[in-house]
């Protein structure tokens, strides 16, 4: 298995990422599987507050692992606060992880449910000078995490998934607000973790949303119509984009609400 190829298919899949990246192997590995009987309400959390710019909002991006939108982080521009979390983290970029039909594709499960697509918003602290040096830092990230349930509703998420159908196609992406993404509860769980894509560094407070977000079945299919190949190579369709979960090893998930 070559450095570059990690992915998600037998042969470079997620029970394979250790071989060229041992930190996939480590102690505070995500995703995890939230167990409602082992949560802990930590009545001392506080709510979180996200106040972003839909300026900041740069391109949208298909790299055949997933499909990315890139935020301007030079300056807090886009920023999160509160919660766990100390300080303002700037968002960097937002990214999907999703399945090949709706009974599942997210990361994180919950009491056993697992939802058809999983959204993460990354944010990192700018006391560590830049985002290489916030990687290094225990308290260097944080991740807000969205389920995504289909529902009958319609819903339009990412209408530019249109234009970057195959790998390596980019296209503006403006004047976007994320925080219309977010479900009405501002409920959460928090814990320490990783990054769920190699090198898997173990930077990440997590904040997990405990309501999902609804999308319509074909906003899903949309995702699913992406193509990890580039546009000369035949179409090899972009699903389940997804890590299982990783041992929880001793952490403690915590809830903002009992």
């Amino acid at each position: 298995m070559a450095q570059s190829v990690w992915g998600y298919d037998s042969d470079n899949g997620p029970d394979r990422w250790h071989e060229n990246y041992p930190l996939a192997k480590g102690d505070k590995q995500s995703p995890i599987e939230i167990n409602s009987k082992d949560v802990q309400h930590d009545p001392s959390l506080p709510a979180w507050h996200a106040s972003y710019d839909p300026g900041a909002a740069k391109t949208i991006l298909n790299n055949g692992r997933t499909c990315r939108v890139v935020f301007d982080d030079t300056f807090d521009r886009s920023v999160l606060r509160g919660g766990p979390l100390t300080g303002a983290y700037r968002l960097r970029q937002l990214h999907l992880h999703w399945g090949s039909s709706d009974d599942h594709g997210s990361e994180h499960v919950v009491d056993g449910v697992k939802y058809a697509a999983e959204l993460h918003m990354v944010h990192w602290n700018p006391k560590h000078g830049n985002f290489a040096g916030a990687l290094k830092q225990p308290d260097g990230v944080a991740v807000v995490g969205i389920f995504l349930k289909v529902s009958g509703k319609y819903s339009v998420i990412l209408e530019e998934i249109d234009n970057i159908k195959t790998k390596g196609k980019e296209a503006p992406f403006q004047h976007f607000d994320p925080s219309i993404l977010f479900p009405k509860s501002r409920d959460y769980w928090t814990y320490h973790g990783s990054f769920t894509t190699p090198p898997c560094e173990e930077c990440i407070t997590w904040i997990l949303l405990r309501e999902p977000i609804e999308v319509s079945s074909d906003q899903m299919a949309k995702l699913r119509s992406l193509s990890k190949n580039d546009e000369n190579e035949p179409v090899n369709p972009l699903v389940d984009n997804w890590r299982p979960p990783q041992p929880v090893k001793g952490r403690i998930v915590r809830a903002s609400f009992k």
